[in-house]
């Protein structure tokens, strides 16, 4: 097998190659007979067809646990590099696997951890960048992990909590469409020619049922462009400026919904902005890099023009309250944060207000969605059924 190496020459020259040996054991004693001493290696990754899989990638839950064990081995007293060669051997994830190498290797010549993260700001966020340059100057990096582990697991599970919140109904609608596709496509119109030959009079519900199949068979090919030319159409308008607004709007106006959208970036916005506060981080600064994890234009704007509020004396608190988009209850208790000088704190209280609210909103909707289904699919089968078995009941009662 293949070992990809890094060492240091007897002149302080820093070296990189490849060699094929059995072991890591083999490749460390084949570097020191040569006069090199080695600092990484690591087995070559074989490149195959499961490397593009999507399984691959580094998830959510992967940053969450590289987090939490980062913090637990930095309170143990060992090294960044030993810590990180550690969580190296553990991770499964091949990809994870690449970005921890990276580090060690960013790490080892004489960047900084936030400077090593910086280079895949694909995989972590700004905010965790921030907070890890905070800590390196604060000196309190286990505990900034630490409370970054929990930031990104409330995150990940409100994620989790909504996604369920929506599962059920989106199931059953697709499969309601499905149902419908396959009686227009197989049943109705073999009753329809059944109903034709029989001469029978059709009442009107079987006449919209029959149509709407004849329809569907005759210009399928026609809707399923439509409806492509219309993902396309909305896909396009959706990375426009005007797009983005207006469906940002929309989604803060649904019914229910609206309410789980806006209790989610507020929850959000309250937390990242504790956390960064709390690791020391300018309130302008915290402000400018919260805002990227508002996720609706509005909010981002709202945040945007605090900071700049705030840039001139302005109070966070009247910043937030000049916005009109900002809820009492939080304005209320950065006023008291400010107050108190642990504004940190008071946005943390708000953060778990705004989850109790919104765990509250999404049990709601869970309760409330289930009979609403039920009414739907009862409407929409009845009204199958009653379209087909009417004439057929027509018929008996006539030939008796």
């Amino acid at each position: 097998m293949e070992f990809i190496y890094i060492a240091v020459d007897k002149n302080g020259i820093k070296r990189k190659g490849i060699v094929d040996a059995n072991s890591e054991k083999q490749v460390v004693d084949f570097l020191k007979e040569g006069g090199f001493t080695p600092i990484r290696i690591n087995k070559k990754k074989q490149s195959d067809i499961l490397s593009l899989l999507p399984f691959k990638k580094v998830k959510n839950s992967d940053i969450v646990i590289f987090t939490r064990q980062l913090s637990s081995m930095a309170q143990t007293g060992l090294t960044l590099i030993e810590s990180l060669n550690i969580l190296n051997k553990q991770t499964t994830n091949t990809e994870m696997q690449n970005v921890i190498s990276d580090l060690v290797e960013n790490i080892s010549e004489g960047r900084s951890f936030s400077q090593a993260l910086e280079n895949h700001k694909d995989i972590f966020s700004e905010v965790y960048i921030s907070l890890i340059r905070a800590a390196e100057s604060g000196g309190l990096m286990h505990k900034i992990l630490a409370r970054l582990a929990d930031n990104l697991e409330a995150s990940e599970d409100l994620q989790k909590r909504v996604k369920q919140a929506l599962f059920y109904p989106t199931i059953i609608i697709i499969g309601v469409i499905g149902v419908i596709a396959i009686m227009n496509i197989f049943v109705i119109p073999q009753l329809s020619s059944l109903y034709d030959n029989l001469n029978v009079e059709l009442p009107i519900t079987t006449k919209i049922v029959v149509g709407s199949s004849k329809l569907f068979l005759q210009f399928w090919p026609i809707a399923l462009v439509a409806v492509a030319a219309a993902y396309i159409i909305f896909a396009q308008f959706k990375k426009t400026d005007e797009g983005i607004r207006i469906i940002d709007k929309i989604n803060l106006k649904l019914p229910i919904l609206g309410s789980i959208s806006k209790l989610s970036i507020l929850d959000e916005v309250s937390r990242t902005l504790s956390l960064l506060i709390g690791a020391g981080t300018s309130i302008i600064e915290a402000l400018d890099i919260t805002a990227n994890v508002a996720g609706n234009i509005h909010y981002k704007e709202a945040v945007l023009q605090s900071a700049k509020m705030v840039e001139k004396g302005i109070p966070l608190s009247k910043a937030f309250e000049n916005q009109l988009i900002f809820p009492d209850m939080m304005i209320q208790m950065t006023r008291v944060g400010e107050e108190t000088g642990k504004i940190d704190d008071s946005l943390e209280r708000l953060a778990q207000y705004f989850q109790r609210d919104l765990d509250l909103k999404i049990k709601t909707l869970t309760q409330s969605l289930e009979p609403l289904i039920i009414v739907f699919l009862g409407v929409i089968v009845g009204f199958l059924i009653i379209s087909i078995i009417t004439p057929i009941y027509t018929l008996i009662n006539a030939i008796q």
